[in-house]
């Protein structure tokens, strides 16, 4: 005969003389009953989390739960991809398509389910047997349950709660970091786009230089050695220019990747044409960390884990040496086969174990171990927040300041050098390939100026980041760019 199930109100028959019987029950139906799965599968929940961590300028929606509102949101994933496609266009694409954010949310509404059935009261034993003898024959009817199932439901209530909201923390710092890679991919698909651009008019003007310089030959003005120089230069620009094709294709597929689109909707979708403008004044770092404290949702997530932890200690010992008190009610009919006379017993029994093997220590200790280290997690959590969004403002300033610099002092020297030379090359003190090769090079200097651009968002994406949502982490941020970017050999501009 079982002993250690648990009842429910409807299958328990206690009779008139025991109405605590029927109260506790009925308690306890009403806490279990009071457990239901969230419709939606807490997307609401996780929405309001990331309202203002995404980055947009309005709410990006995520992909809602049934056939009819997901063919609403493909419908409004046409109409963006019908235009130009903007940042926070990919942004909304990104969250209402990518197949991973679809699957993390699924995630999501499986622990809200198993949050229900862990909370839910189990089903009641029933137990029968019928023994007969030649004398008597007896018929034993038992109703059995786990009293602490019963007695511990608030706080098993409470701590499934608390674990879901954790669950619902973490799928919101995917979202939140699906938004700053989509960002990110698009500020690089785009910059790449520009950039192949500014290649395509360098490998233009390194034709010119090639073909007169051919004319000249024929012409006998100059010498193979001069021709062989212009050839190798066409050849330097072309390689750069292909490089560059290749990194906005590339760039391209990843943006196209993290928007969920593959196919014809990824070919035929078109990107801005150019990046933001850059901010005129940056942002102050005064409060830059307690807002991180503040607002990160792995810092949130750390807080909660400790605290949820630190409530259950208490109790984690009682339940590991009192986790299986039974209790049954029983009614048993006698009945004598010669006189026919019935008699029906009615109790109940209660079953406790007795702690001489296992006193709780081992839970005790892990209990507090526990506590420990989800403190040291919160703790490491605040420090590396503190660093994080440090060193991101610093790489945010500097590629400003970069940027700033390549935009207003050095294109604009480049254009000067370039009208000079032009100016030069109509009084015939310069040759045209002097004039060519000043083209090339202010080409390139807008090229720089671009990517120092992309540099700077990058790092703004990086401490919005920061700031609001997780760790960065290791994705290529605007510090690798500006260290390759420091690092990288200039294109050659002599003849």
């Amino acid at each position: 005969m079982s002993r250690s199930t648990l009842p429910a109100a409807t299958a328990a028959r206690a009779g008139r003389r025991a109405p605590c019987r029927w109260s506790l029950l009925a308690a306890a139906a009403l806490l279990a009953g009071c457990a239901s799965v969230s419709p939606d599968g807490l997307r609401g929940d996780v929405a309001a989390l990331t309202a203002h961590r995404t980055g947009s300028t309005s709410q990006a929606a995520l992909p809602p739960a049934g056939a009819a509102a997901n063919a609403q949101a493909q419908q409004a994933m046409q109409a963006l991809l019908a235009t130009p496609l903007t940042q926070d266009a990919a942004v909304r694409i990104a969250l209402l398509n990518n197949p991973g954010l679809h699957a993390r949310l699924a995630a999501l509404g499986v622990a809200d389910a198993e949050r229900v059935q862990a909370i839910t009261l189990p089903n009641p034993h029933v137990s029968l047997a019928r023994l007969q003898n030649a004398h008597e024959r007896e018929i034993e009817r038992s109703l059995a349950f786990n009293l602490l199932d019963l007695v511990t439901l608030p706080w098993r209530t409470e701590r499934q709660a608390e674990r879901l909201q954790i669950a619902t923390l973490h799928t919101a710092q995917q979202v939140v970091v699906l938004a700053a890679d989509t960002r990110r991919a698009w500020l690089r698909a785009v910059a790449a786009q520009e950039v192949a651009g500014a290649h395509d008019r360098m490998a233009a003007a390194a034709q010119t230089g090639t073909e007169l310089a051919r004319r000249m030959v024929r012409a006998g003005n100059w010498s193979r050695l001069q021709l062989a120089r212009e050839q190798a230069v066409l050849h330097e620009v072309n390689a750069q220019r292909a490089r560059a094709r290749l990194a906005a294709a590339t760039e391209r597929e990843q943006l196209s990747r993290l928007m969920g689109l593959w196919g014809l909707a990824a070919q035929q979708y078109t990107l801005a044409d150019r990046l933001p403008a850059l901010p005129a004044d940056p942002l102050p770092a005064e409060g830059l960390e307690a807002t991180a404290l503040r607002e990160r949702l792995d810092v949130q997530a750390a807080r909660r884990r400790l605290d949820t932890d630190a409530r259950q200690q208490g109790w984690r010992r009682a339940g590991a040496v009192f986790g299986d008190i039974g209790l049954a009610y029983q009614r048993n009919t006698t009945a004598e086969r010669d006189t026919g006379h019935r008699e029906i017993t009615r109790g109940w029994e209660l079953d406790l174990p007795l702690p001489l093997f296992d006193w709780g220590g081992a839970a005790r200790t892990r209990a507090q171990a526990q506590t420990e280290l989800s403190a040291a997690q919160l703790q490491d959590t605040a420090v590396r927040a503190r660093a994080e969004v440090r060193a991101a403002w610093l790489t945010y300033r500097t590629a400003l300041d970069l940027a700033h610099q390549q935009q207003g002092e050095v294109v604009p020297l480049r254009q000067f050098i370039t009208d000079e030379t032009t100016l030069r090359y109509n009084g015939m003190l310069a040759s045209v390939w002097e004039l060519l090769a000043q083209a090339r090079s202010s080409t390139q200097a807008v090229a720089d100026a671009i990517n120092a651009q992309r540099d700077f968002w990058l790092a703004e994406t990086d401490l919005q980041l920061a700031l609001t949502g997780t760790s960065p982490g290791t994705s290529p941020g605007a510090l690798q760019g500006l260290a390759s970017g420091a690092a990288a050999p200039s294109t050659s501009q002599g003849h």
